[in-house]
């Protein structure tokens, strides 16, 4: 099932979002706190530190995992963006988050983010 409108709205709204990637056995990881941002009607987060950050590589493992942000509770597979289609998750990124100091912002959409990139899509 897609994203509902109100599911979108409240994602593109939420400051954070808790991540929870799937072990191989099918278990939830501990969630981590990341920004999330909406483009379009795609749901992303990133890696500010590249694809060597170990939730990065941990949702990478199964490709699948939890979120739960503001009342939104979903099953989730991570999709990889291809690096080139950087533009609108830097503006969407720039959009929300550019009240916070440059030091926390820049790393969100540094080239090194670029290649960490995760679409998020419901799992049901």
């Amino acid at each position: 099932m897609p994203w509902t409108p109100e599911e979108l709205a409240t994602l593109g709204a939420a400051d954070e979002l808790h991540l929870a990637s799937r072990r191989e056995d099918g278990s939830l990881r501990p969630a981590v706190i990341i920004w999330v941002v909406r483009a379009g009607d795609d749901v992303v987060v990133r890696s500010a530190y590249g694809r060597d950050n170990g939730w990065f590589r941990r949702a990478l493992v199964r490709h699948d995992g939890r979120i739960e942000a503001d009342g939104v509770v979903r099953d989730v597979r991570f999709e990889e963006l291809p690096a080139d289609d950087h533009d609108a998750v830097d503006a969407a990124y720039h959009a929300k988050y550019d009240h916070y100091p440059k030091d926390y912002v820049d790393p969100v959409v540094s080239p090194a983010s670029w290649t960490a990139s995760l679409r998020i899509v419901p799992a049901d």
